[in-house]
């Protein structure tokens, strides 16, 4: 073998070497985690809840002198469940790099909404979305801002209407056997606009399954006190999606 020959096949086996080592490099390096999104209120794909960690109070502005509007707690008012929030925007508070988070509240009026120090909560994020029109007597499920599944259901009638507006799943209560309200009653963070009190509670509105009595009532009909009755396979299959927090629009 001629010299000029032997020093291109060397250089051709180093080159190769080279390449060989430079993908072996590539697979072994850990693929870059993904930049979760910035904490905002919710869209039509995705929403921010805090998971409250620990009892703090909520203020009227991101800062810490701010008026008191509310004690929050990690403990639900009903069924003693973890306490889940819809955040609906975040700041950073001026001059210094504390996060914090507005959430909804589940207190009346319907709507209420405070600022929490976002150290007290755990955030994260959920595709799943509500929507009930009340005119079609329809709720619709989607998922990353893509609709999954529509069902009828039973609706406030006009003396005690549904109320419109943005709310969000407060606490998922599973029922007794045998429970007219179905396996699940999803309580939600809005409040009958005509009772006061109903059934031993503040009046909150729930989405719920239906037995016994409640049958007569046909779904696709208004004549609930504001609640939201659906079958018992489909609130079953809710409840095991909609956690604390998930935004529920009536419309």
């Amino acid at each position: 073998m001629s010299r000029g020959r032997w020093a291109r096949g060397r250089a051709a086996l180093l080159i190769a070497a080279g390449a060989l080592a430079a993908s072996s490099l590539a697979a072994a390096r850990p693929a870059a985690a993904a930049v979760p999104p910035p904490v905002a209120g919710p869209t039509a794909k995705l929403a921010w809840t805090a998971k409250v960690i620990y009892p703090t109070m909520a203020r009227s502005a991101p800062r810490a002198g701010a008026r008191r509007v509310a004690r929050v707690s990690t403990v639900a008012a009903w069924d003693g469940g973890p306490v889940g929030l819809l955040v609906l925007g975040a700041r950073t508070e001026a001059g210094s790099e504390r996060l914090w988070i507005k959430v909804q509240l589940p207190e009346r009026p319907n709507g209420r909404s405070g600022w929490i120090d976002a150290n007290y909560a755990k955030l994260s994020t959920t595709p799943w979305r509500l929507r009930l029109d009340r005119d079609a007597r329809r709720v619709t499920a989607f998922r990353s801002g893509r609709r999954v599944r529509s069902w009828r259901v039973v609706i406030g009638k006009p003396g005690t209407p549904t109320p419109r507006g943005l709310f969000a799943v407060y606490e998922r209560v599973r029922q007794p056997p045998g429970s007219e309200l179905g396996p699940f009653a999803l309580q939600l963070t809005a409040h009958s606009n005509t009772l006061k009190n109903f059934g031993g509670g503040p009046g909150r509105v729930a989405m719920h399954g239906r037995s016994g009595a409640l049958l007569y009532d046909p779904l696709g009909s208004a004549r609930s006190h504001g609640c939201i009755r659906m079958q018992n396979r489909i609130v079953r299959w809710l409840a095991a999606r909609a956690r604390p927090g998930t935004p529920v629009e009536i419309r």
